[in-house]
């Protein structure tokens, strides 16, 4: 048993890493209606070395790669393995700006068994977005129910 006392989480911010941060801001700005709330850029170089964006109560941390620190994106790495859930008003609408502002449509809006209506976009840089929004309240045993039978049915 350890003697160190549990941290206390105040925040969490994703933090992504992309090959071109300075198109990667201004796509998040017009695809999410981000605001720019801070950057530091690394003279005589153009990278991004660290920017934040706000969107909605949320704040997305955004760097160039660095490979001399092995600080690298999805398209260096060839893929991602996490998604960043945006829950929004209107999924479909949300989906749409995303793919208008440049980014990939993987799986247009459904509804799920969990009480929600989203897709999946991938931004430019290679990260991947579930875009949702709620169309009803489920009770954990009720999604549980429904995820079971699902998976029987695949």
């Amino acid at each position: 048993m350890s003697s160190h006392a549990k941290p206390v989480v105040h925040e969490m911010f994703p933090y992504l890493r992309v090959r071109d941060a300075n198109a990667a801001i201004a796509y998040y700005q017009q695809a999410f209606g981000a605001r720019l709330r801070l950057r530091l850029d690394e003279a005589g170089t153009g990278r991004v070395g660290h920017a934040e964006l706000e969107l909605g109560p949320a704040v997305l941390m955004v760097s160039d790669e660095y490979p001399e620190h092995g600080i690298v994106g999805p398209q260096s790495i060839g893929g991602t393995s996490v998604s960043i859930h945006l829950h929004v008003d209107n999924a479909d609408n949300a989906l749409a700006r995303a793919v208008e502002a440049g980014g990939e449509l993987v799986r247009p809006a459904t509804d799920a068994f969990y009480g929600e209506r989203g897709g999946t976009v991938r931004d430019p840089f290679g990260h991947e977005w579930l875009i949702g929004h709620s169309i009803e309240k489920v009770s954990p045993e009720d999604m549980q129910r429904r995820y079971d039978a699902l998976m029987a049915g695949s």
